[in-house]
């Protein structure tokens, strides 16, 4: 190819190549590559006149003249990822362009430089006039920020205040009276504080803590449900109510056992006829099916003092009674109480405050009321597994599937913990066998009465174990005899000298399970103690009795036939071995000072 009045060898220079090559495409054919409209372009170049001073000129030009040639034309042709521009891919009609020539190594080296990162640069500072059309455009959701009067970065008070983390002080009592005022977010939740109160006052950590909602002046209190927000709740107490922290192993004890908890004859359903016990819970947490509770309960009418037994019925859509004897008509029932916007709460002292028949009263209260007493639904039940029923049915029938999710976190998180970290048994306690170790080989104990006389030698054991070790010489600088009658205040299953009244309210509020027990002192012998016990949701009492025996002081349960030198061995064989008792001690009342 050659130019008129021009020598071939100057169009062979770099710097003219260059500009051939860069030459925008918006000045090509715009019918595409082909080998017609190439024969043109040379035609129309052999035509033209070069003008030699202007080459010349081009080639002593600034490299700030290639860089605004390169962003022109950046216009029309997109970039690829590594910053090249991109040819013109052939198409699907007409012949292929033909291969570019091998360029030199000098113009290599120009390639490389940062010309395009110059020209998407300047793009931006022009308010990108020339955008490509391989990068859409995303509109700036925070213009107001990258404005040019303000900076980018954010400061202190640029965010609005309902954005920010909000926190409240929450003061939490325990049972001894004691306080602390805590700290927490808008968002914590019952469980959350409740986490937070055992590991600030060192406790151990069982899921069975709960906070309470009490209301002194209305006589009522309930636990909290696990995923209940504090503040919420808090914002619907009056003055004069407090949160209390406490034990409540029968908070989620109708999962593990709803037999207890549901009587046959209170429970009816609405589209299946024949439910059987064991469907009750999958009927409750099922939003399609309809399980009833019914029965009679005694209701205090609204705004007199005179109470009033009624056959009542509870349903999702609220708490019915039946205008005419047990009839469930529709005509009959009159609406009771709501769920929706109402709490289930239990009487603290219903004979004394509200004249009630019996001691197992409950409470529907509405959220809305603080200090009033006329909008209380208040109810009586005959006796203390009656008033767990309703008052489960009626959580079950709030939450739902809330409360089993609540009963399997605590189990999900155990799963997860490491079997070293903490000790967990392999076998559960009902699979635990007496054993005879005195052979060679141990073997399974099946005779009723000979297990039985195997744990009474047990016992016996103990105390010779004791008795020499006392006979060696006791660590401790207190006599043997001494430190037997005062090392089990040390105990938290120690409640000291209460009255069998205040035991049997303490068993109560942190829930009626088999096993549940407390120590105290007898009030008709000071030298006795007592144990208290729950079994089947019933309190009992047990007096644990001084006997000596060779100058030594023991205790007993059952008249002297299993000795034990303190309280704490005596706790730890009933722990382990039913005997005497109804049941084995399983969980103990604990009061901890916040």
């Amino acid at each position: 190819m050659a130019l008129a009045g021009s020598p071939d060898s100057f169009l062979h220079h770099p710097y003219y190549q260059d500009k051939v090559e860069q030459t925008p495409r918006s000045q090509q054919d715009p019918a595409g590559p082909g080998l017609p409209a190439q024969s043109d372009r040379l035609a129309n170049h052999q035509e033209d006149d070069v003008d030699l001073e202007a080459l010349v000129n081009d080639m002593n030009a600034s490299l700030e003249s290639l860089y605004s040639a390169c962003s022109m034309q950046s216009d029309t042709v997109p970039l690829l990822q590594n910053g090249q521009h991109a040819r013109s891919q052939p198409r699907a009609s007409g012949p292929p362009r033909s291969v570019q020539p091998q360029v030199s190594p000098r113009q290599r080296v120009q390639r490389s430089q940062p010309v395009h990162i110059l020209a998407v640069r300047r793009l931006q500072e022009e308010d990108q006039q020339f955008r490509t059309s391989s990068l859409p455009a995303i509109p700036n959701p925070f213009p107001e920020l990258c404005g040019p009067g303000s900076p980018p970065v954010l400061t202190p008070g640029s965010l609005p205040p309902s954005q920010a983390a909000a926190k409240q002080d929450v003061k939490v009592f325990s049972e001894d009276g004691t306080s602390k005022v805590v700290e927490i977010l808008a968002d914590m939740t019952a469980r959350d504080l409740c986490q937070l109160l055992v590991y600030k006052s060192h406790c151990v950590d069982d899921n069975s803590w709960t906070l309470v909602e009490h209301h002194p002046h209305l006589g009522l209190e309930r636990c909290l449900e696990d995923h209940e927000l504090v503040v919420q709740v808090e914002s619907t107490m009056a003055n004069e109510s407090k949160f209390l922290f406490r034990k409540n192993y029968a908070k989620y004890e109708f999962f593990k056992n709803p037999m207890n908890f549901f009587p046959e004859q209170m429970v009816t359903w609405c589209q299946q006829s024949n439910g059987s016990q064991t469907q009750l819970l999958q009927n409750f947490l099922n939003s399609s099916s309809c399980p009833e509770i019914q029965g009679f309960l005694h209701v205090k009418e609204l705004g007199k003092k005179s109470w009033k037994k009624l056959y009542v019925c509870l349903r999702r859509s609220g708490l019915y009674c039946s205008t005419k004897g047990t009839s469930k008509e529709p005509r009959h029932l009159q609406l009771l109480a709501d769920l929706e916007d109402s709490n289930i709460f239990s009487l603290i002292a219903g004979r004394k405050q509200y004249n009630a028949p019996t001691d197992h009263g409950l409470c529907i209260k509405p959220n809305k009321v603080r200090n009033e007493t006329k909008e209380l639904r208040l109810l009586c039940a005959d006796d203390e597994q009656t008033r767990t029923c309703w008052m489960t049915a009626f959580r079950l029938l709030k939450y739902g599937m809330l409360l089993y999710q609540n009963y399997r976190i605590p189990q999900q998180r155990k799963a997860l913990l490491s079997p070293f970290s903490t000790p967990v048994r392999s076998v559960s306690e009902n699979s635990l066998v007496a054993m005879d170790f005195s052979g060679q080989t141990g073997r399974v104990i099946e005779n009723p009465a000979e297990a039985q006389s195997a744990a009474l030698e047990e016992g016996h054991a103990w105390r010779k174990r004791s008795t020499r070790m006392n006979i060696l010489g006791s660590q401790s600088p207190l006599h043997p005899s001494t430190l037997s009658t005062v090392i089990h205040r040390t105990q938290h299953w120690f409640h000291g000298r209460i009255s069998r009244e205040e035991s049997h309210r303490i068993i109560k509020q942190q829930g009626l399970v088999d096993g549940l027990f407390l120590l105290r002192d007898s009030q008709s012998n000071p030298k006795a103690f007592v144990l208290t016990l729950c079994h089947h949701q019933k309190i009992k009492n047990f007096q644990i009795l001084p006997c000596e025996d060779d100058g030594q002081t023991f205790f007993s349960l059952d008249d002297g036939n299993t000795k034990f030198s303190d309280l704490i061995q005596l706790v730890d064989f009933y722990q382990l071995n039913k005997g005497v008792l109804p049941c084995k001690l399983k969980h103990h009342c604990i009061r901890v000072a916040l």
